[in-house]
């Protein structure tokens, strides 16, 4: 697949750096809006790109505020994304798209589900964390002992975020042996786009992470059309726990969790989901 990359000016002056599988012709209802984690860049991932061929995917995608090419947005929300998509899919030619996200871009895409339901057909959200002190969720537990530290600084405001991450101490990541090993083979893939996000700073990532423990601007009950959630059972960076959470508020949702994997690993099972997705956004 070839991506096109493009610009698109907003009304508030900001600019979003957007990426584009497409091809003249192509249905619309097969086009997917691919939505990255953190830190990422927003192109659509390319180990994924042999099974969107073989179901006549087209991929968008693009930066988040304060990644790669598109502009800052003080004090965004999760439920920002809805917005930003629809000007991205506008400025494509595509009325009606999937989402789909890994890692805290399966929010993000939750939130088109939510806040654009006239324009989303269906949602695959792989590797997503629940809303922040989301009930009867213990949201911390199983976490990684750097992904702890990192969201609570978080959680204690921006000044505190920032001070962290200026000395940030290197640490367990929170990946399991599946997810180096997928690290090393076809997920190396993510050195594309984990470089490129951090090289201007980590104010992407400050800024997602500042979301991810705010209000989201959305509640996850608000989604209705069907939503696939796949999720690693060893999973120490969102753990399973936040996808069962999720399942239990989404009406129309279904968990698949892939008992061995991590964080990462559990993208093997990404082509399915993929067809799962296409299956229902050209029905």
């Amino acid at each position: 697949m070839m991506i096109r990359e493009f610009d698109v000016e907003l009304p508030d002056g900001r600019t979003l750096h957007g990426y584009d599988t497409g091809e003249e012709g192509q249905d619309d209802r097969r086009t997917v809006v691919w939505h990255h984690g953190t830190p990422n860049i927003g192109p659509p991932p390319e180990p994924l790109f042999p099974a969107a061929n073989r179901l006549a995917i087209r991929w968008l995608g693009y930066d988040r505020p304060s990644y790669g090419g598109s502009s800052p947005r003080p004090g965004r929300d999760v439920g920002s994304a809805a917005g930003d998509t629809a000007a991205i899919a506008d400025a494509a030619g595509v009325d009606r798209f999937a989402v789909m996200g890994h890692s805290g871009g399966a929010m993000h895409a939750l939130a088109c589900a939510a806040l654009l339901p006239r324009r989303v057909s269906a949602v695959v959200g792989v590797s997503a964390l629940a809303p922040f002190g989301a009930d009867g969720l213990d949201w911390f537990a199983g976490m990684a002992p750097g992904g702890v530290a990192t969201l609570q600084a978080a959680a204690a405001g921006r000044e505190a975020k920032e001070r962290y991450e200026a000395s940030a101490p290197e640490g367990d990541p929170g990946f399991n042996d599946a997810d180096w090993a997928a690290l090393a083979g076809e997920w190396s893939w993510f050195n594309s786009v984990v470089g490129p996000a951090m090289r201007a700073g980590p104010a992407g990532m400050i800024d997602d992470d500042l979301a991810y423990v705010a209000p989201w601007g959305f509640e996850p009950s608000q989604v209705d059309v069907p939503v696939l959630l796949v999720h690693g059972g060893q999973d120490r960076i969102a753990p399973v726990a936040h996808a069962k959470w999720l399942a239990s508020q989404i009406q129309n949702a279904e968990l698949r969790v892939q008992p061995k994997d991590g964080h990462i690993s559990v993208l093997g099972s990404a082509p399915a989901a993929l067809e799962w997705l296409a299956a229902r956004a050209a029905g």
